[in-house]
């Protein structure tokens, strides 16, 4: 992994020679990542890579669980657990840009980034559907974007995971292709906590918190 300042000059020479792509950050990272994951995938049943991969992320414990499964019809298994070094903002959604927040909901993968400043990058489709009709009938527009899990350890309105975390995240996502890369983002752990009433939030908060309640019912922390 790098340091920030390695990582800038990384950035920098990628930029001159026109850019890295992402099957050439896959060339130099891959074999790494998959000496790092290799075992604790197969001890999870699967086969290194993952045909499809979710990362959930808490913010309340700044933590994030990534799991993966084979096939469709197949129960997702926990793979690894990786400290959120940063990020931005309080409990609740995000709402309009540059307010700092990191959205909650479940989103994909937009894009991967070979080329951040944070070192390597994925990211998030916010707003999504639901960000977008919830936003019309409140009456808010600028929404913001731009948000990622990268490297680094700053943060504003993404999810910092370090550099070698995010070798992890991205090489998973780009082997199973980004179509196949699902992204969840909760206030808390809503498969131990009970219902979760903010302050200040708008009326359709409750059912996003239900949403994400069912949706992490096929998360479950078994190896």
């Amino acid at each position: 992994s790098l340091d920030p300042i390695r990582g800038f000059a990384e950035y920098s020479l990628g930029k001159v020679r026109g850019g890295y792509t992402v099957a050439e950050r896959v060339t130099q990272y891959g074999q790494t990542v998959e000496a790092r994951l290799r075992r604790q995938i197969e001890a999870a049943g699967l086969a290194y890579p993952p045909h499809d991969v979710t990362y959930v992320a808490f913010k309340d414990s700044r933590r994030l669980e990534v799991y993966g499964r084979m096939f469709d019809d197949q129960s997702w298994r926990l793979i690894a657990e990786y400290p959120i070094l940063a990020e931005s903002g309080t409990l609740g959604p995000k709402l309009k840009e540059g307010d700092e927040q990191v959205p909650e909901g479940i989103y994909r993968a937009e894009s991967l980034n070979p080329n951040s400043r944070f070192h390597l990058s994925i990211r998030v489709n916010y707003p999504n559907e639901f960000d977008r009709r919830m936003a019309q009938a409140d009456g808010r527009t600028q929404l913001g974007g731009d948000i990622m899990i990268h490297g680094n350890s700053v943060s504003i309105g993404c999810l910092a995971m370090g550099d070698q975390a995010a070798e992890d995240l991205f090489i998973l996502a780009a082997l199973a292709t980004k179509e196949r890369v699902r992204i969840v983002i909760s206030p808390t752990d809503f498969r131990m906590a009970g219902p979760m009433q903010l302050p200040n939030q708008p009326a359709w908060v409750g059912s996003l918190y239900d949403a994400l309640r069912a949706e992490l019912q096929q998360y479950r922390k078994i190896m």
